[in-house]
């Protein structure tokens, strides 16, 4: 099957990027390269397309209803112009996607748009659209990926970025709020939102638009998944399909250190089997490790004991460009997880010695 393009494919093409495949995906992984993208986004501000993230658009007078029994927070709580975390379950309570829900600033009665992961926007219409019809709910569900662009605009400088450019006062938007202005005279849905650890906005575009509105931020570094990887990984921010999967990691949401999007007093898919999780507590969590040895950790690696019993794998691993020392992610027992507990890391055959580390192993200044 031929890869998915954004709309901004050539334009990254003529920049010099690199390209990778990422769910399904022709994505640029790196312009000018990681390092300098990276360092961009932590002093500066770096521009990412992001346009192989899905949207999906839930109206109706059922839409409230929708969501909040499809997601484990309580959406509920969500003003016009809201933002949440969020969690799409199973029924046994394992995760099958995170997400971000936005709830439309400027709509008379409750729109939705909450962004699937790269690749999982058929399979969550369908779940929505299964789910709605199951429980005979009055509400609209459409796939809008093949309509919006997104932008991610990051890093200290950019805010005020962007509110230089947009009609609308950006600078005063709250966290996890989201407003709607023009920018190049498109429309757009600015949040303050992002996936790399500092400040920023993300833009919905329209894709006839995404040209337009990219060339305004033509002074700003662009950047490719690669930096997106490494940025998130010094925040401890979650990767879908490498963090938790639910065929090959399948993971609840205490295991995987994101328990606070669990509201146990709504109803929802997973709700009865993540009150028992609560209860029960969890054998195995989520946990950053740092190696004091030379050596990068990589997803699928070994982590043992300092007896050198297997007690876990890497879900995530880099070569951290802001600590200077290779961090990741993985599971292990719970008697494993207090900061400071020594571990080793198998990388090609070599135990390698780590610590715990409590996560965000980076976290900016306020």
């Amino acid at each position: 099957m031929a890869l998915r393009t954004p709309p901004l494919r050539d334009q990254h093409d003529a920049a010099g990027a690199k390209f990778t495949e990422f769910g399904g995906w022709d994505m640029p992984v790196e312009f000018e390269g990681i390092r300098a993208e990276h360092e961009a986004v932590r002093t500066a501000a770096g521009i990412f397309d992001v346009s192989h993230m899905g949207e999906i658009e839930v109206s109706g007078p059922d839409a409230t209803e929708l969501m909040q029994r499809l997601t484990t927070n309580d959406v509920e709580r969500l003003d016009p112009g809201d933002a949440q975390y969020s969690c799409i379950c199973r029924d046994d309570g394992v995760i099958v996607d995170d997400t971000v829900v936005y709830r439309y600033p400027d709509a008379a009665e409750p729109v939705y748009l909450f962004v699937p992961n790269a690749g999982h926007n058929e399979e969550m219409h369908s779940r929505w659209t299964d789910h709605r019809d199951e429980w005979d709910l009055d509400a609209t569900v459409h796939d809008r990926t093949d309509d919006y662009a997104m932008f991610a605009v990051q890093g200290p400088d950019a805010v005020g970025i962007v509110d230089e450019v947009a009609a609308a006062d950006v600078a005063d938007l709250s966290r996890f709020s989201c407003r709607r202005t023009d920018i190049a005279g498109s429309s757009c849905l600015v949040a303050r939102t992002g996936y790399t650890g500092e400040d920023g906005v993300e833009l919905v575009v329209p894709w006839d638009d995404a040209v337009t509105v990219w060339e305004t931020f033509d002074e700003v570094q662009p950047c490719g998944l690669g930096s997106r990887d490494t940025l998130r990984l010094e925040a401890g921010l979650l990767l879908s399909g490498q963090d938790f999967h639910p065929e090959d990691e399948p993971r609840n949401p205490y295991e995987a250190g994101i328990g606070f999007t669990v509201k146990l007093d709504t109803e929802f898919v997973g709700r009865d089997a993540l009150a028992r999780v609560k209860e029960e507590g969890v054998d195995e969590k989520l946990v950053g490790f740092r190696l004091t040895d030379r050596g990068v950790a990589r997803h699928g690696y070994d982590i043992t004991n300092t007896d050198d019993i297997v007690i876990g794998t890497v879900t995530s691993g880099t070569m951290s460009p802001t600590l200077g020392d290779p961090i990741g992610l993985g599971y292990v027992p719970v008697e494993y997880t207090d900061p400071g507990t020594r571990l080793r890391i198998v990388v090609r055959g070599r135990s390698k010695d780590a610590a715990v580390e409590s996560i965000p192993f980076y976290k900016r200044e306020q």
